[in-house]
């Protein structure tokens, strides 16, 4: 029941069946005892996995395979049962999909060893991690903990199940289907084996799921040690390497779980570092507010005021700890924009935007001539007459929040640089 309730949480769509969470608690109700005692015997198979391209932030994409509702309840099950087991044995830098650890932590860490003077950084990068995973590596490091057959069946079915692609069914002889409640936790269990030898090294690192960086404090050791890592990959886990990708960075070249590094200049404090955002995720950011303020979605303004405050919640929320203020001040002017063009868009007819903007306060004469210009509809929104109209308190009144007043609300860092600080107390801060 709790993997039950843990399914219907995360929603998700159908499986090749197109049986969907919605309907799951009617299927188990109808056949609960069949499949419990398929499970028993050793004879359940699951269903084959229902492949979906998703596009990624390169411009590639990404394929993701989808269990049927019924598999995905299982997997949880299995999940919650063998995560018991591995947690506690997972070390203590590796932060991705485990509980009471996030993508913040991890960052903060990293920062803590750029200034403790460890800034040649080994950055490494899986090609295609959860593709390459070597089915036989895994379960043998599954049979050290987990000895029940039945159990390691299932998840060698699970692993082995066909994906359905463009209506065809293709066989998987390696990988972990990426979007299966299992994919994180087997990921972790495989690369626990890495996070051990770095361990062993006595190496400062951070993992967060295939992402992992190495901190030196020299370009020759910095060197040594990616040879060495990247040689354990390949000869031990069997998992390649990105050369393109990979290599030894300097603070200012780096960035993990998208925030970056700038040197800080204050008096009497040399090789410290501060948080920003990478260029990537500023894309990303001006992306979905674009396309929220596109003049030819069909959405009222209201709907447009409250879908940009749930992406300015979930950005701010993950990106708060990095020094973003000055970007966000100019950001805001952009968005004020594009939201008066839709505002001048959805006036349409001259005779309208005149009375509009005499209804703003404008005056006959110029709320005519403004209603019939011949400037294209962007020049307008960046003109006098709409800026002097449309102002941020009108804006306000209508729900608007700038960026960067949210950002001075949920910021607890802004007058205080984050390295003088101790990690810990940033991190509960971040976590609060």
């Amino acid at each position: 029941m709790r993997a039950y309730s843990k399914v219907l949480s995360n929603k998700g769509s159908a499986g090749v069946d197109g049986l969907s969470v919605n309907e799951l608690y009617k299927y188990l109700t109808n056949n609960r005892e069949r499949i419990e005692s398929e499970l028993r015997e050793g004879k359940y198979l699951p269903q084959a996995i229902l492949g979906v391209e998703r596009p990624k932030g390169n411009g590639g994409t990404r394929l993701l395979g989808i269990p049927t509702v019924t598999d995905r309840l299982l997997q949880q099950a299995v999940g919650q049962v063998i995560a018991i087991k591995f947690e506690v044995e997972f070390e203590d830098y590796s932060y991705g999909f485990r509980p009471n650890r996030n993508a913040q932590q991890a960052v903060l860490k990293a920062q803590e060893y750029i200034n403790s003077g460890y800034q040649h950084i080994v950055d490494m990068d899986l090609r295609t991690f959860f593709d390459e995973v070597d089915h036989c590596i895994l379960l043998q490091i599954l049979y050290r903990k987990v000895k029940c057959h039945l159990t390691l069946r299932l998840i060698r079915k699970w692993l082995r199940a066909p994906i359905m692609k463009d209506g065809k069914l293709v066989k998987r002889r390696k990988g972990v289907p990426q979007g299966s409640p299992l994919s994180p936790l087997l990921s972790n269990i495989m690369l626990n084996e890495l996070d051990k030898e770095m361990e062993k090294q006595g190496l400062r690192y951070v993992r967060y799921a295939d992402d992992f960086s190495i901190f030196t404090k020299s370009n020759h050791e910095a060197r040594k040690i990616g040879n060495n890592i990247y040689l354990y990959l390949k000869n031990k886990l069997k998992l390649p390497i990105n050369r393109e990708k990979s290599g030894i960075r300097k603070p200012v070249n780096f960035t993990i779980l998208g925030f970056g590094f700038v040197p800080t200049y204050i008096k009497g404090e040399k090789g410290r570092y501060q948080l920003v955002v990478s260029e990537k995720g500023w894309k990303s950011l001006k992306l979905k507010l674009k396309t929220i303020t596109r003049k030819t979605t069909p959405c009222t303004f209201d709907e447009r005021i409250q879908r940009i405050k749930e992406v300015h919640r979930g950005w701010l929320g993950y990106y708060r700890m990095a020094n973003i203020g000055a970007k966000l001040k100019e950001l805001d002017g952009w968005l004020r924009n594009r939201l008066r063009y839709c505002i001048w868009h959805n006036w349409k007819k001259p005779e309208r935007k005149r009375k509009n903007l005499e209804r703003l306060g404008v005056d006959h004469e110029h709320s005519y001539s403004w209603s019939r210009t011949r400037m294209k509809g962007w020049a307008t929104a960046q003109s006098p007459i709409l800026v002097t109209t449309i102002t941020l308190e009108r804006l306000r009144k209508r729900g608007y929040e700038a960026m960067l007043t949210l950002y001075e609300k949920i910021a607890p860092h802004l007058n205080e640089p984050l390295y003088t600080r101790p990690v810990r107390t940033v991190v509960c801060e971040v976590l609060r």
